[in-house]
């Protein structure tokens, strides 16, 4: 291989480590889930420039809080599988160098958001940069069992912006989808604490599961999921969604409320908690891709 060709290779591989720190699929689910709260407020009759502001502020104050935590983190990312070849776990990366593109990706997405959305939007993301970074990542999460739930509340708030960068307010619907994503996380996040609990307690996170014991996660992880159908219910009766919505959405709740259930006789962890975080994956997906499509007012 050229000396040429390597430096590309190198180029490409660094390139790929500033987008890790990222989390790019986070990024993709919850720039989703804004649009999806943006379209619910808008009803079909959308202002495209308006969106894009939304999206790319939603985005940098993301991927600011991921890298953050990436930055905090990078200690207990070594001690995990799952996580050992971060790139500051590696040393491929600098903490000065992180440090400084967090802070400039949480400057520009909030500069987007106070300055071309509005101040509520820029308030709000503010907000769910506190929770991840403060809250969750530096208190909470090497503390206490509560880091899943209280953390839920950074990851309900992309669709709360998308949602207020149109109405302006913090209504009914802002506050239903919070509840969506705020009911939907812990169980998704505390599927996957199941499958890998001995990494999670040999890096030292205390985890419910870690903490409490997988069979008390299981209960716990029942009320968050059964939660979810009032919610969208509520939705429909609302107006701020059709009835295709409602049935779609009651169905796929019922399902994964079920598989929940189910856990309290699993015999099989992994293999439950495998099934539950694909259902819950599929589940979120699903719902907010119908929620789309059935916005009240829809000109078809």
């Amino acid at each position: 291989m050229s000396e040429l060709s390597l430096q590309r290779t190198g180029g490409i591989a660094l390139l790929r480590d500033w987008i890790q720190l990222t989390k790019p699929r986070i990024l993709q689910l919850n720039l989703f889930a804004a649009f999806g709260g943006y379209w619910v407020a808008a009803k079909w009759v959308p202002d495209w420039p308006l969106l894009v502001w939304v999206l790319l502020g939603t985005a940098l104050t993301m991927a600011s809080s991921c890298v953050m935590n990436n930055l905090w983190d990078w200690k207990l990312d070594q001690k995990m599988e799952r996580t050992k070849n971060r790139p500051l776990a590696t040393g491929r990366l600098k903490k000065g160098g992180v440090l400084l593109y967090a802070l400039l990706f949480g400057i520009a997405g909030e500069w987007v958001l106070f300055w071309n959305v509005n101040l509520l939007c820029g308030w709000l993301g503010l907000l769910g940069m506190f929770v991840y970074v403060v809250i969750y990542t530096m208190w909470l999460k090497r503390s206490s069992t509560w880091s899943t739930s209280i953390g839920g509340i950074s990851g309900a708030m992309p669709p709360v912006i998308g949602y207020c960068a149109v109405t302006g307010e913090l209504d009914a619907g802002a506050w239903l989808l919070f509840a969506l994503l705020f009911l939907w996380q812990p169980a998704h996040f505390w599927s996957l604490a199941i499958r890998r609990v001995e990494e999670y307690r040999a890096a030292g996170y205390p985890l419910l599961p870690v903490r409490k014991g997988i069979a008390r996660t299981k209960r716990q992880m029942i009320p968050y999921v059964v939660l979810l159908l009032p919610t969208v219910v509520l939705m429909y009766k609302l107006e701020y969604t059709g009835i295709s919505f409602a049935v779609v959405a009651l169905l796929a709740g019922v399902i994964w409320s079920l598989h929940t259930l189910s856990g309290l006789k699993a015999k099989n962890n992994e293999k439950w908690a495998k099934t539950n975080f694909l259902l819950s994956v599929n589940y979120l997906m699903i719902v907010f891709l119908v929620m789309i499509l059935d916005t009240t007012g829809r000109p078809f």
